[in-house]
């Protein structure tokens, strides 16, 4: 059978499959909608199988890799959801403070691909934390689609608060100089922007298409931003005019970059939304930016 290959897929496939994975529609209705394009040596099991994360073979940097320290931690949120368990990565050769980072998952909690992205986070020189917000729940379960339904269970505030307390708990750690910056992806995205409203002493905010607060979130901000989008996400993009007249506005530091014909989910190596050059660029910057503003 032909190997299912990112120049088989249309777009439309990948639309799909960003409404399932924003919750707009149930399983049932995606497989029904996804099987329309199941002809001939592109059979359901197949378009199934390409399309979802495989998190067994796209790992970057391991648990186990000698230069990074990571294990996972609980720190308090008495504001969100009690104790919350999160991944805290550094580099392993280090003796003196550094910048903190805290990233924030998407839509179905910590998952490989963030805790993987908080050790790639160490690897550059930072102290990394990623919360799972799932935690009050009984943590992330193993595969994003019940981890999508359980973070449902959850108002987006009160997760909002679980990482804020992060923030603090980095603020205040050790080994962390003091000055934190966060990256966040799809709803973390909105996280990190909202952390920007939320936390006037933030440094530095990086949302990969993230939704934006509104008007009067917007009017609260004073970190600088360095906003990631991408090309074909037109919901999350529609927001940003509007968001980017409000920061401009009130002289608040922002960069966007709107990456052409790629997908929401274009950093995430997992699933074939992944553009590999598009992801680079913008991991680059992203780290270019913690370095300029956490030092």
């Amino acid at each position: 059978m032909k190997k299912i290959t990112k120049e088989d897929i249309s777009q439309e496939i990948f639309d799909l499959y960003d409404d399932y994975a924003h919750n707009k529609i149930k399983r049932r209705q995606f497989i029904e909608k996804l099987s329309v394009f199941a002809v001939g040596t592109l059979s359901l099991p197949s378009l199934l199988s390409f399309i979802t994360p495989d998190y067994a073979n796209t790992t970057l940097v391991t648990a186990d890799d000698p230069r990074i320290e990571s294990n996972y931690i609980t720190y308090d949120s008495p504001k969100g959801g009690g104790k919350i368990k999160g991944l805290l990565s550094k580099p392993s050769k280090s003796n003196k403070k550094l910048p903190g980072v805290i990233v924030a998952h998407e839509n179905r909690g910590l998952n490989p691909y963030i805790e993987d992205v908080g050790r790639r986070t160490a690897i550059e020189g930072f102290i990394s934390l990623a919360p799972d917000a799932l935690t009050p729940l009984g943590g992330y379960p193993g595969n994003d689609d019940e981890g999508r339904e359980m973070q449902k269970k959850r108002d987006r505030y009160e997760i909002l608060e679980d990482f804020i307390a992060a923030y603090y708990y980095l603020k205040n750690h050790p080994n962390c100089n003091g000055h934190i910056g966060v990256v966040g992806f799809c709803f973390g995205g909105w996280i990190a922007n909202m952390m920007a409203v939320k936390i006037p002493t933030l440094n530095a905010a990086v949302p990969f298409y993230g939704g934006q607060p509104t008007a009067e979130e917007a009017e609260q901000i004073t970190t600088p931003l360095l906003l990631q989008y991408a090309g074909l996400d037109t919901r999350v993009n529609d927001g940003w005019p509007a968001f980017e007249a409000i920061l401009n506005k009130n002289k608040i530091l922002n960069t966007a970059h709107i990456y052409p014909n790629v997908n929401h989910g274009f950093h995430n190596n997992t699933t074939p939304r992944y553009d590999e050059k598009a992801a680079t660029l913008a991991w680059t910057r992203t780290i270019d930016f913690f370095k300029e503003k956490l030092k």
